[in-house]
């Protein structure tokens, strides 16, 4: 996936823009997203829009709305994996009432950089997103399926053994899901410190080089 995937994002409360960030220059992805914005329903969900081969989607929660804007060839999955990410990022900086009375534009400074830290990192580990939002997924299915047999089973007012059967079930496969999302949370984890820690060794070297051409310099060996 090209750096230039993701192109737009922003937070909105209703339809104040509080903080924004654009990849790019090019086009006029803020003017449409705000315009998306203000048609947008108050109610909590997911969203998303198709215009001049992007796509725009939405995600709007308690009375915010999270917006990104990406290629057309990005799937959907990693779209909503990166805003919620970013809302949850955005409610842990700012639960506490600041992002309440703050005015349009003024968390794009403070919360900009963060929002371009987002889109890298889901480019960046775009097959670990795409796996576990696939897990999620299935899971969720499961678990529509089990509530759906358990209801029959009560409507039918089959016994409760077979009841219990299909309640441990449902809390089986909600382990296996927790198992699965911690195994790659994990992996992103150790993948991440692997790159901080080979930046780290490149850093020392060049330092290490850079003091021996110095010293070189300068005699220290007399």
């Amino acid at each position: 996936m090209g750096q230039e995937a993701f192109v737009y994002s922003f937070v909105a409360r209703g339809t104040t823009v509080v903080a924004e960030y654009a990849a790019t220059s090019n086009g006029n992805f803020s003017a449409v997203a705000t315009q998306c914005l203000q048609r947008l329903p108050s109610a909590n969900n997911r969203f998303s829009y198709n215009c001049d081969h992007h796509t725009f989607s939405f995600l709007v929660e308690n009375g915010y709305a999270y917006c990104v804007v990406a290629k057309e060839s990005v799937g959907d999955q990693l779209s909503f994996a990166l805003l919620e990410n970013l809302k949850a990022d955005f409610k842990k900086r700012y639960g506490g009432g600041e992002a309440d009375t703050a005015v349009a534009k003024s968390l794009d400074k403070e919360f900009g950089p963060t929002m371009k830290e987002h889109m890298q990192y889901t480019i960046d580990h775009e097959e670990e997103i795409e796996k576990l939002a696939n897990v999620k997924a299935q899971v969720s299915q499961v678990k529509s399926a089990m509530l759906d047999n358990i209801i029959k089973v009560t409507d039918r007012g089959e016994s409760l053994a077979i009841l219990d059967e299909k309640a441990q079930e449902l809390r089986d496969s909600a382990q296996n899901f927790k198992g699965i999302a911690t195994q790659i949370k994990r992996k992103m984890w150790y993948q991440n410190m692997k790159t901080k820690l080979i930046v780290l060794g490149i850093l020392l070297v060049l330092a290490l080089t850079i003091w021996l051409s110095v010293c070189r310099g300068f005699n220290c060996n007399k």
